[in-house]
């Protein structure tokens, strides 16, 4: 598993330099599908301080302006707002069409591996704020506090995707569109867990993973497998420990639980690179998989979910789950 997790953080910070947060995007729409309406949404209200994942206070002196992404959720909730990084380890992301699409092209990728982004690289777009990941970016305070606040974030359930929209539209003062957004994701799950309760997916097992030199499955305390819990039978406990061995179920282990339905992240480098469904297409067990031998074991992209972690990221990947489940 080490090597994946490697491979994993490599795919979260393929990276971006320099841009400024005015460009603007729609926020996400909501599923066609007509379901029971979602708890009402206030906007937020203007503030310049907030205490982060590690109970540190973020202060600034003026709205930010320019916002460094060292994580997926950093692009995804400016993106929800209406905003662009000034920065990012996620281009892949930001230049998805149902992100910034081209102009997402135009964010330059920050040099350095996921964790280890290079600090002069990010000083130099001059930000206001350094948005990170807790657990990966912690080393990196001491260095970028020394030209801006740095603010980690930890997102294990959608309702903390939500609350860091929140806050984000807080610093920006972006409470009208932060209204949008949040109703645009409530309806998306609200519509759901209604076609869940239609078409009987909370009676279907279904399974995240994710594998590059190995696999691992999004287990039901990991962000993925809490958002699928809410639409599909999802018996995926984490085993205990670090990263390593929490998510490290096995081909047998996969089978001895059987998921009807199969989403898989492949973390592929390189042209020659395979994908887990290439890589297990001969494995006797991996064929004897329910998903697997009827044809319902879905390479999905990577960069949307393992790398978005925001609220149009989870309401993209409800959309996409139900579709394919449904079809």
């Amino acid at each position: 598993m080490t090597r994946l997790r490697l491979a994993l953080s490599a795919l979260l910070a393929a990276g971006v330099t320099l841009t400024g947060c005015g460009g603007s995007s729609a926020p996400s729409q909501p599923a066609a599908a007509v379901a029971p309406s979602a708890p009402p949404v206030e906007a937020v209200t203007h503030r310049l301080s907030l205490t982060d994942a590690r109970g540190q206070t973020v202060s600034l002196k003026s709205k930010p302006d320019r916002i460094v992404c060292l994580t997926g959720l950093c692009d995804d909730a400016l993106v929800e707002l209406g905003l662009t990084p000034a920065a990012t380890t996620t281009p892949k992301l930001v230049a998805r069409p149902d992100y910034l699409g081209e102009a997402g092209k135009a964010v330059p990728t920050l040099p350095g591996m996921f964790g280890n982004e290079d600090v002069a690289a990010i000083a130099a777009t001059k930000p206001d704020l350094v948005m990170g990941l807790a657990g990966a970016h912690d080393q990196l305070r001491p260095a970028i506090e020394k030209f801006a606040p740095l603010w980690l974030v930890e997102v294990k359930t959608y309702e903390d995707s939500v609350r860091y929209l929140r806050d984000v539209a807080a610093l920006t003062d972006r409470g009208a569109q932060q209204v949008l957004a949040e109703r645009a994701f409530r309806d998306r799950l609200a519509a759901a867990r209604a076609t869940s309760t239609e078409r009987g997916l909370n009676k279907t097992t279904a399974l995240a993973m994710y594998g590059g030199t190995s696999i691992g499955v999004n287990t039901s305390d990991d962000l993925l497998g809490h958002l699928l819990s809410q639409v599909f039978d999802y018996p995926w406990p984490s085993k205990g420990g670090g990263f390593d061995t929490a998510q490290a179920y096995n081909v047998e282990e996969i089978l001895a639980r059987d998921p009807d339905i199969v989403f898989i992240q492949s973390f592929t480098f390189g042209p020659d690179a395979r994908t887990v469904s290439a890589q297990y297409a001969a494995n006797p067990v991996w064929k004897r998989i329910t998903a697997v031998r009827e044809g319902r074991a879905h390479e999905v992209p990577a960069e949307l979910w393992a790398s978005g972690r925001g609220t149009r990221a989870l309401g993209l990947i409800l959309d996409e789950a139900v579709a394919k489940a449904t079809a």
